[in-house]
């Protein structure tokens, strides 16, 4: 057991879980402005290993763990956590105007079952902030940009189809060029109806007719639901059959509470929200597993989410058709050395298999 485990997390763990989360990022964006503290940083928790680099899409990855959408909604940290061993970071979700997203409390933790509970509501600065930021930081490890749609709070009519529309197109339009790679997140698991906008497959297509006008050069990944079983998976990969420059997909976390939670049900269902972390796990594996099996492989990649704590877990999600992996709740409770954990022992499992590479990996089997 780890300092952060054994002394830090319990301490962490007894205070509000968003006021850490925000005095972590006043840290993250402190410390990334000093270079002394990045390449202390660097020194602790980097690790390289040419077996572990890999090109997806055509972009090239140090290793393939990135930190995923949703702990920096706003590109403060950029500098931080190329010091701590990620491959990649994805920031966001961006929307087209600020939003304060939903009212508070919005985030839980449920440490029986390695989980949080997020009602986030996606606050973030806007796309006009953001990219102006972005566009003054230096990166070392590649930045896909998260973009939805903006959150104008409950009480506001539903949007036609053409304003919500508008929105991504807005936002995307701004960043496009100020990132590696944009992910258009399509699915909302704490949407107030239990229906999501694009549910409708007619609507994807919309959307990504109005985004070809843009001409975005840098490859895109659509973030979807897992649900709907095979048939939402098809109809998925027809609508976004005629747009070639539709790289991937990434799977959400599913809408509301999964059964079989540790903690107890009367505590969880009053924390509104959806859960990510262990409980998601095999749902999302399962998703992963039934994409890779029905897409174009030399067109598509995905990238793999949803219970990643471990290096096994990772690998996991690696062998069931994943090129690129990411985390949150995994930092959350692992702390901030699970990047170098996790790929030092990828390294491992690589070695076990008899594989010279990671890409080696793609796609092979799930008997781990």
């Amino acid at each position: 057991m780890n300092i952060y485990s054994k002394l830090i997390r319990p301490l962490l763990f007894q205070l509000d879980a968003e006021l850490v989360h925000n005095k972590a990022i006043q840290f993250g964006q402190f410390a990334g402005s000093i270079k002394q503290i990045c390449s202390i940083l660097s020194s602790l928790y980097g690790f390289t290993d040419p077996r572990l680099q890999t090109e997806v899409c055509g972009i090239k990855f140090p290793n393939p763990l990135g930190l995923a959408p949703g702990w920096d909604k706003n590109g403060r940290t950029l500098n931080l956590l190329s010091a701590m061993g990620f491959g990649h970071m994805e920031i966001g979700s961006i929307s087209r105007y600020p939003s304060l997203g939903n009212p508070k409390p919005r985030l839980f933790r449920l440490p029986l079952d390695r989980a949080l509970v997020v009602y986030y509501g996606l606050p973030n600065d806007g796309a006009d902030a953001i990219a102006a930021r972005l566009k003054r930081v230096r990166r070392s490890i590649p930045l896909g940009i998260n973009i939805a749609k903006t959150n104008r709070g409950m009480a506001v009519p539903p949007e036609s189809d053409d304003a919500v529309i508008a929105d991504y197109v807005y936002s995307a339009r701004l960043l496009k060029d100020v990132g590696d790679y944009i992910c258009l997140n399509l699915s909302c698991p704490n949407t107030s109806n239990g229906r999501e906008f694009f549910e409708d497959r007619h609507r994807i297509s919309l959307l990504l007719k109005a985004l070809t006008e843009l001409n975005i050069r840098c490859p895109v990944f659509l973030k979807i639901s897992p649900r709907g079983g095979m048939r939402r998976i098809e109809e998925i990969l027809e609508a976004v059959d005629e747009f070639s420059w539709v790289s991937g997909f990434v799977f959400n976390a599913p809408p509301g509470k999964p059964n079989g939670l540790l903690t107890p049900r009367r505590l969880v269902e009053v924390m509104p929200g959806a859960v990510t972390g262990k409980p998601v796990e095999r749902q999302i594996n399962e998703y992963i597993s039934k994409m890779y099996g029905l897409m174009d492989r030399s067109r598509y990649k995905i990238i793999g989410s949803g219970g990643v704590f471990t290096a096994q877990d990772a690998y996991r999600k690696i062998c069931l058709g994943s090129s690129l992996v990411q985390l949150v709740t995994g930092m959350v409770f692992e702390g901030p050395g699970v990047a170098k954990k996790i790929n030092h022992g990828l390294l491992s499992l690589l070695e076990r298999d008899g594989f010279s590479n990671l890409s080696e990996a793609i796609g092979r089997g799930s008997n781990l």
